[in-house]
């Protein structure tokens, strides 16, 4: 795609919700299951919109819950057609039991979650406590830094689920409020060529009336392990298809997120953070002070939670003196979901780096610049030898 046509793609002024919506649209789905859920909502009001003036031509259900949801999005994969449908925190722990079955019979729905802490204490603003619960759901999971990653990564992502030898469902994780009430510029590709970058969903994981088969059965113990290993090795192939997805997508559209991982200055980086969603956008501009005063630190952005990049981590563990995570979550008993993965991957191979786990961000608390700084520091203090405590909390109030 030349710089002239990237220069005439429209642009609008777009919420994250509302960049998303116009991504679903251009995704052309058949069928849309909706169950407002802040901060959400607007994702499934836009939709309904988009349906009630003829922009969109597809089903449009509004279900009584978020469990119906999923149900009904599984049926309509089921029938062969492509489905939406998005969610949040007490929405999707309620939809948990239909993940499982969606997964494991490996319907490739496309679902945004958008990140809101989970109750009690009853709260409303984001932190990644509702998605990370559904690690182990069998979903693939990204997180996006922006609207325009929003938008582009429904694309992607249907492209991705869809896939033949991946065939699995896939969540979409935007922080609650930080993006999807924030309005910004965002790119919105033109129809003909979201066309041509994804063709009608086809399948044959579907009910068939010349073909009769059987659908979300039951297998006995001898069995179920070879279903559990499928669903696995789709998680693996999934890895080489992101990085085919967003390359192929950066020479239609012009924009390109790296894969799995976004480096930011890494090349020559002592001191690391990993980082997943919109605080990635606040600690590159960290990260560009701190060069600019001789320190050698860089952001890793783990965009693919679900497959987990760990090939990735284990050669940065070799190459950095210390890495920190950011964890908008808490695994209570142990340490963050997102750090236990990250430590894992990059000791695997005995490498002799210094790991801290930041827990900020929780309940939709800022993550500012001067915590970023400070998280800095720790890591260069503990890479010099200093004893730095492992969890840390920032901004905690007291000890």
């Amino acid at each position: 795609m030349s710089a002239i046509e990237l220069r005439n793609e429209n642009k609008k002024f777009l919420s994250g919700d509302e960049a998303v919506a116009e991504g679903v649209k251009l995704c052309r789905p058949d069928v849309i299951a909706a169950y407002p859920i802040t901060p959400q909502t607007v994702i499934v009001e836009k939709l309904s919109e988009f349906v009630a003036s003829k922009e969109m031509d597809c089903q449009y259900l509004h279900v009584e819950s978020e469990h119906s949801a999923m149900a009904a999005s599984m049926g309509a994969s089921m029938m062969g057609s492509r489905t939406f449908t998005a969610t949040s925190s007490q929405g999707l722990l309620y939809m948990c039991e239909m993940l499982h079955y969606v997964s494991g019979s490996r319907f490739p729905i496309v679902m945004v979650n958008a990140n809101r802490t989970v109750a009690a204490p009853w709260n409303i603003f984001g932190d990644h406590r509702d998605s990370l619960s559904q690690r182990d759901s069998g979903w693939m999971q990204v997180y996006v830094e922006n609207g325009q990653e929003a938008l582009d990564m429904v694309i992607q992502s249907y492209k991705i689920a869809e896939n033949q030898s991946v065939s699995t469902p896939i969540m979409i994780n935007l922080d609650g409020f930080v993006l999807t009430h924030t309005y910004e510029l965002v790119s919105i590709p033109e129809q003909n060529q979201v066309d041509e970058f994804l063709p009608p969903y086809s399948t044959t994981n579907k009910f068939d009336f010349e073909n009769p088969k059987s659908l979300c059965f039951t297998a006995s113990p001898e069995w179920q392990t070879e279903f559990r290993y499928q669903q696995y090795e789709a998680m693996e192939n999934a890895k080489k298809v992101i990085q085919e997805v967003d390359k192929e997508f950066s020479q239609v559209f012009g924009r390109t997120y790296g894969g799995m991982v976004e480096e930011y200055h890494c090349s020559d980086a002592d001191y690391i953070l990993v980082a997943m969603g919109s605080v990635a956008g606040t600690a590159k501009i960290v990260v560009d002070k701190l060069r600019k005063q001789g320190k050698k630190v860089g952001l890793v952005k783990l965009r693919f939670y679900r497959p987990f990049p760990k090939e990735y981590f284990k050669k940065l563990g070799k190459k950095a003196k210390a890495v920190g995570v950011i964890d908008r979550d808490i695994s209570f008993g142990y340490e963050g979901a997102v750090y236990s993965d990250v430590k894992a991957a990059l000791f695997s191979q005995g490498a002799d780096v210094k790991t801290i786990n930041f827990i900020a961000g929780i309940s939709g608390r800022d993550i500012t610049k001067e915590f970023l700084a400070e998280m800095y520091s720790q890591l260069e203090a503990i890479g010099n030898g200093d004893k730095v405590e492992e969890i840390q909390f920032t901004g905690l109030r007291w000890k």
